[in-house]
């Protein structure tokens, strides 16, 4: 791309740019009038949301087990998938705040222990059954419960009773107060699927979103197309039509969007970034984020039972290596707690500095400088993995740990070895508020707790930053949490990321990009549009 074509793409993504400045600093750079009006007239259309077209997404983070039973999510295809055919009570907007979904409105008591949800009215199902109170409670009971195996049971461990009142409001009661409770409501786990006969129908193709679900292959593609009757179709769902292709391997998925396979892609291969950068047709989205890269150790056991082995091996770890040669700049150093930057409560005086003296000690102190280990990964768990299992076992075994690297199958990772096997490559997507990481994954006993760690003072303050009204109070709860399981945990967290995509240019992609996970919190098949 030649100096001027580099200059012109600066001068449009300017946001604060008006017309004239365009056509004024295009033409003095050489730019014919015709051309800079024309130049201009294409940003101005891109910019609007516009019907139309098919879009084809190529998407890691699928599996052959997966099932449109919202319980069972834990990665990206499915999540866009229920966002774009089903909707949730609340939703995280683009600014990242709580915005009416199915529900059009919500009020708490006093003490934030009772929530009234109003739904909307005249909403249907694509089946065209009408949404009613029934199937909203039933949707929420199938993450409750001592039966219930939803990885978002530990998120919505706190409500005691679930009923109506009248035909359109939602009562939930809670056994403790919680101020965020329609943050909770946002989970991806929580789609509202209809009753039959009394049930949830967890796994049916009917929903209330902007599309229709036309075929579903798990862990292969899924269609969709659009929902006429939609409640959000003068807003969103812009595409006529949808295609998401399972597309595993990261060189794969860059080269699809490369030869126009596919429209967009989630996750390009961190080291090829720079080289789509080049590629005039293609636009790299990236997205601050609460994003996580994990590797949990599970501490049943040894050697991770032992906090100073786990110390060892978090001391040893090169942080600020993995932002620069996994990440290539982007993303920030972590502290091995999961409470990310763009939380109101993130310490940014917690700090974790690789200091091999340090891990030798806590190696030495916790007698296990023999013991074996094995580190598992695939390039699904992040883009990046491989490179990174390679930069950690450098330094891990230069402060004396005995560790072996074992390259995982990318299909069925996140069922045959997250949550399963001792110590793994992972990442947490990004929620938007404290607790909805916390309860999910760090208190003792939470479902998707993927290091079995139950630090008794954590779970007091969780239950505790809940009820919590004054912000301020909470912060310095959350604060604590984050020194604790920083330093007691027994997961290492050494970088947030970014939350990055690529797409041809042809596709129109917000301003702003919502949080709470990623491809625009998942809703990216809901908001995009081709331009």
């Amino acid at each position: 791309m030649t100096d001027t074509n580099k200059l012109i793409e600066r001068m449009l993504a300017d946001k604060k740019a008006n017309r004239r400045d365009f056509m004024a600093g295009a033409t003095a750079i050489g730019v014919t009038a015709s051309s800079a009006s024309a130049l201009w007239t294409g940003r101005a259309n891109a910019a609007e949301p516009k019907k139309g077209g098919h879009l084809r997404a190529g998407l890691n983070d699928s599996n052959t087990v997966d099932s449109l039973d919202p319980t069972t999510y834990n990665a990206t295809t499915m999540i866009a998938i229920s966002r774009a055919f089903r909707d949730s009570l609340v939703e995280v907007g683009q600014d990242d705040s709580a915005q009416p979904g199915l529900a059009e409105s919500w009020e708490a008591s006093d003490d934030a222990k009772e929530w009234r949800f109003k739904l909307r009215s005249g909403v249907e199902f694509s089946n065209g059954k009408s949404l009613t109170t029934e199937d909203v409670i039933n949707s929420i009971n199938l993450h409750r419960g001592d039966d219930s195996k939803s990885g978002a049971k530990g998120v919505f461990a706190g409500i005691s009773d679930v009923t109506a009142d009248g035909k359109n409001v939602v009562v939930v009661k809670l056994a403790d107060p919680n101020a965020d409770l329609p943050f909770l409501m946002t989970d991806y786990h929580m789609n509202i699927v209809p009753t039959e006969d009394g049930k949830a129908v967890a796994t049916s193709d009917a929903g209330t979103g902007c599309y229709i679900l036309k075929e579903f292959e798990p862990g292969i593609r899924a269609e969709l197309e659009r929902n006429p009757n939609a409640w959000q179709s003068d807003d969103f769902g812009h595409f006529d039509s949808a295609e998401l292709v399972t597309i595993l391997d990261d060189t794969a998925r860059v080269n699809a969007l490369l030869t126009g396979e596919v429209d967009v892609i989630n996750r390009p291969e961190m080291k090829t970034l720079n080289r789509l950068k080049r590629v005039p047709s293609i636009n790299i989205i990236d997205t601050d984020s609460n994003l996580a890269f994990t590797h949990p150790m599970r501490t049943e056991g040894s050697p991770f039972s032992n906090m100073d082995f786990r110390l060892a091996l978090k001391y040893a770890t090169p942080r600020e290596a993995f932002v620069e040669k996994v990440l290539f700049g982007y993303g920030r150093v972590g502290n091995d707690q999961p409470i990310g930057p763009k939380m109101a409560s993130f310490d940014e005086s917690l700090t974790i500095d690789q200091d091999m003296d340090k891990a030798k000690y806590h190696l030495k102190k916790s007698g296990l400088g023999g013991e074996a280990i094995k580190y598992r990964f695939a390039d699904t768990a992040y883009s990046g993995a491989g490179e990174a299992a390679q930069l950690f076992l450098e330094d891990w075994e230069k402060a004396g740990i005995n560790v072996g690297l074992q390259k995982e199958p990318k299909d069925g990772y996140w069922s045959n070895v997250w949550n399963v096997q001792p110590f793994c490559a992972c990442y947490w997507g990004p929620r938007p508020i404290e607790d909805m990481i916390l309860s999910i994954a760090y208190i003792g006993g939470a479902e998707w707790n993927d290091t079995n760690i139950d630090i008794k003072r954590v779970n007091e303050l969780v239950v505790a930053a809940r009820g919590e009204l004054d912000q301020g109070k909470r912060s310095e709860m959350y604060k604590e949490v984050q020194m604790l399981i920083a330093t007691e945990g027994a997961t290492i967290i050494p970088a947030f990321g970014k939350d990055i995509a690529a797409a041809n240019k042809k596709v129109g992609v917000p301003d702003k990009l919502g949080g709470g996970w990623e491809m625009d919190g998942g809703h990216f098949i809901k908001r995009w549009w081709m331009a």
